[in-house]
């Protein structure tokens, strides 16, 4: 891009002042971030219009992944570390007096998902960029991505998130692929040259704006595309409140899972994700239209992945298309379809597979519910072909039943590939989930499990650690992540791990800057960083943690003799706005927080931290700082996470049940290389099953759990009376049905454990050594080449690399 440092300081300096209008010394650091993103994204976009070319030509396959969330965070520094120019920027800044992590810090992350299925979706178009794969994301632009929580007296509060304020630098508009979708309104058909014809009449037509983002590949000249479809207003509506049409159409790309208690807002969500398809599938079938006449070998050309049940509606969707507008008959359209179409199955929470009331579903989508009627009839027919007269097993498979569309259900009836995200999940899919399904597809069904992109986790969010790893065994792990096995040359090399335990502690103190100045609080780097950090949830159980603080508290408080090695407790998470049980948790931690915090008898063992607003841009602070990984949830409830693969990464040891990905971290890094505890997935399903767990007998029995549950309702937190009856009722009266009281026992005697292992200082490193070198497999470079081999028959386009 730039032969020399003088040559990129005078073509930054140049673009400044012609953006902003004012002499480079007048210019603001957002003048200068504005200026910096643009220069970044016109370099990158020579590669982008090369690789869109070759892909083109070449007539090589492509995959589109479309995911309702993509949790990209912010973009600056990685396309820098992806383009190969971070040093020549950095360099030059240092010389014109400016900051690059302070420039860094004016991008907003863009917030568009919730958690691990959004960040998973990123990560993958990382790595399929990075591997030179043809691979594009398909998503929503949203107004508002996940709100902003602040945290007002301990409570959660939800503000409108604005990461669109100051304009999205990355972002290309194109009004020229701009698409219709139509809503409402209803069918009729008429038989037009022999065939019967459906036509959609008064529909509401809404106009899906394509936002073009390019991805940018690890140094490899591949640019791949995240399209994001922005709501507007159709130029002909058919609507006489012009005003409320407005407001409705735009209420399509405004907000990231709107509420859906009442009817309006399961109305939206579904308008969403038919929004979200029907665009990209039109999209995706206008670029195939430019190198092919025919859409009979489409599944050769094109594979579509539909990332948890969201984006579902492609599989009827394309049907239509290939039906209403291509004239297919229906055999050679289910054909092309199913063999076009892949599922990831992203949990095993029955309450997360959607379902919709037909009383919503059919008015709003008359076309796609008669096609997805058709497909329910069809499937039924060759499942009474099969099992005659089983009347309730079909039933329990049936797409349609009960005046309820199954997504989950149309998911697996209509696409070629099912698969889940680690292999405990895969196999409760296949043996508790969805066995009636399994047994009548059982070559559809396989694992891939999750991973995380070592580049942004690793190599841009501990670059000192990165540094490190590189001078021991070479920068190849960057491009080959495997390579990290390497380091276990070095489990004996005592100066290695006196340079491994001293990244740590920069990074500690790194992290007590930003929470200084967050919370006023002043932390012990030297204690043990204890971290919890993802979506709040009951079956996560951030509540099994915080009462073992609770116990933790009450021991220093009642045994002068009890010892402890510091410890510092973080957690980050948003709950839900409408999850009133998480809402508790929070205030429950908060709550716990200040009491331990203001205790000085207590604080000098223990401190508690929540941190609002959980975020990308704050993860990648707190992971490189971690010593314990807290990945606790009930067993067989966590399809996978990948935050535990990212805690893992980064040197911290996993303090888990054997859940998710846990129990392929504990295969790789051993048993005395990760601290487990609690039921088994066996074990769990077999109470839930059989029953058997009474939650009462361990309240009364236990002393430490009857003092802790005791405290949330006796006014032991004097300010807050009657506040907790909620959480204490769950557990007690309506039988904990997340088993923490089964397992608080065990996760007290894993937490002796860990505070007696973190005493042995040289020990601790190999363990933690041990698992930054066994984290290369979950590389989502690994997941992405496995989905590229065995689902999507994608192969890497040696013209582009």
């Amino acid at each position: 891009m730039f032969s020399s440092n003088e040559q990129f300081k005078q073509e930054f300096i140049d673009r400044v002042e012609r953006m902003s209008g004012k002499s480079f010394a007048d210019s603001s650091e957002r003048d200068q971030y504005q200026a910096l993103g643009n220069m970044v994204r016109e370099f990158a976009s020579q590669n982008w219009i090369s690789t869109n070319e070759q892909y083109r030509y070449s007539g090589t396959k492509q995959v589109y992944y479309l995911s309702i969330e993509f949790l990209l965070g912010r973009l600056l520094k990685h396309n820098l570390l992806n383009l190969g120019i971070e040093k020549i920027v950095e360099e030059s800044f240092t010389e014109l007096g400016i900051s690059l992590d302070a420039i860094e810090e004016l991008e907003a992350d863009a917030a568009l998902g919730n958690g691990g299925l959004g960040r998973l979706a990123a990560c993958f178009l990382d790595s399929l960029a990075s591997l030179g794969l043809p691979g594009h994301g398909c998503g929503i632009r949203y107004k508002h991505g996940l709100f902003e929580q602040k945290i007002v007296n301990g409570y959660q509060v939800e503000l409108p998130e604005h990461w669109l304020r100051n304009g999205h630098v990355w972002e290309v508009r194109k009004l020229d692929h701009a698409v219709e979708i139509p809503f409402w309104g209803h069918i009729e058909s008429t038989m037009e040259n022999g065939r019967l014809v459906f036509h959609h009449v008064n529909a509401e037509r809404i106009t899906a704006v394509p936002y073009d983002m390019p991805v940018v590949g690890y140094k490899n000249k591949t640019v791949n595309t995240l399209r994001l479809w922005n709501a507007e207003p159709s130029a002909y509506p058919i609507h006489k409140d012009i005003l409320k049409y407005k407001r409705e159409t735009e209420s399509v790309s405004e907000f990231l899972y709107p509420d859906d208690t009442h009817d309006e807002g399961k109305i939206l969500r579904l308008k969403q994700q038919y929004f979200l398809v029907s665009a990209s599938i039109r999209s995706i079938v206008r670029s195939y239209r430019k190198q092919h006449i025919s859409l009979q070998h489409f599944h050769e050309h094109v594979s579509i992945h539909i990332n948890d049940t969201h984006p579902v509606l492609a599989i009827p969707e394309l049907l239509r298309f290939l039906i209403d507008e291509e004239g297919y008959g229906w055999d050679e359209a289910w054909e092309i379809t199913t063999k076009t179409i892949s599922y990831t199955n992203h949990t095993t929470l029955s309450e997360a597979l959607e379902r919709w009331p037909i009383r919503i579903f059919q008015p709003l989508l008359p076309r796609i519910y008669l096609i997805v009627e058709e497909i329910n009839r069809r499937f039924c027919n060759e499942l009474w072909e099969r099992y005659p007269g089983d009347w309730k097993r079909i039933e329990n498979m049936a797409i349609i039943a009960n005046e309820e569309v199954k997504m989950a259900h149309l998911a697996l009836v209509g696409s070629h590939s099912v698969n889940g995200v680690a292999q405990i999940h895969t196999e409760i899919l296949k043996q508790r989930e969805m066995p009636l399904f399994y047994e009548v597809f059982p070559n559809k069904f396989n694992n891939k499990t999750n991973g995380i992109t070592h580049r942004r986790w690793l190599l841009k969010s501990n670059p000192q650690l990165a540094s490190l790893i590189s001078e021991a065994i070479s920068d190849e792990w960057i491009a080959k992540p495997e390579k990290l096995e390497l380091l276990m040359e070095y489990q004996d090399d005592s100066l290695f791990l006196e340079q491994l335990s001293k990244v740590k502690e920069r990074n500690k103190h790194k992290l007590v800057e930003t929470i200084t100045a967050k919370t006023g609080i002043a932390l012990d780097p030297t204690s043990i960083f204890d971290i919890q950090v993802k979506r709040l949830h009951a079956y996560k159980r951030q509540l099994l943690n915080v009462l073992h603080i609770m116990h933790l508290y009450n021991r220093i408080k009642e045994d002068s003799s009890f010892s402890i090695t510091p410890r510092t407790f973080i957690f980050g998470a948003k709950a839900s706005p409408g999850y009133y049980f998480a809402k508790k948790v929070i205030k429950l931690i908060n709550t716990v927080a200040k009491k331990v915090n203001e205790d000085s008898e207590v604080s000098k063992y223990i401190r508690v931290i929540f941190l609002e607003n959980y975020r990308v841009s704050l993860a990648e602070e707190i992971f490189p700082a971690a010593d314990v990984s807290e990945q606790i949830s009930t067993a067989s409830k966590e399809a996978s996470g990948t935050g535990n693969m990212k805690f893992m990464m980064n040197g911290a040891i996993t303090l888990g049940t054997m859940d998710g990905a846990n129990v392929e971290i504990f295969e790789r890094v051993g048993n005395e290389n990760i601290f487990t505890f609690g039921l088994s997935a066996d074990d769990v399903l077999r109470l839930q099953k059989q029953g058997g767990y009474r939650a009462m007998e361990y309240y009364q029995h236990d002393r430490r759990i009857r003092k802790v549950l005791d405290q949330l309702v006796n006014g032991f937190f004097s300010e807050e009376q009657n506040e907790f009856e909620a959480i204490f009722d769950s557990l007690v009266a309506h039988n904990d049905q997340y088993f923490v009281l089964r397992d608080f026992s065990s996760y007290v005697d894993v937490q002796s454990k860990v505070n007696e292992a973190y005493r042995n200082q040289n020990e601790w490193w190999k363990k933690s050594l041990v698992n930054i070198a066994k984290s290369g497999h979950f590389s989502s470079d690994r997941t992405i080449q496995q989905y590229a081999n065995e689902i999507w028959r994608i192969r890497s386009n040696s013209n582009v690399l």
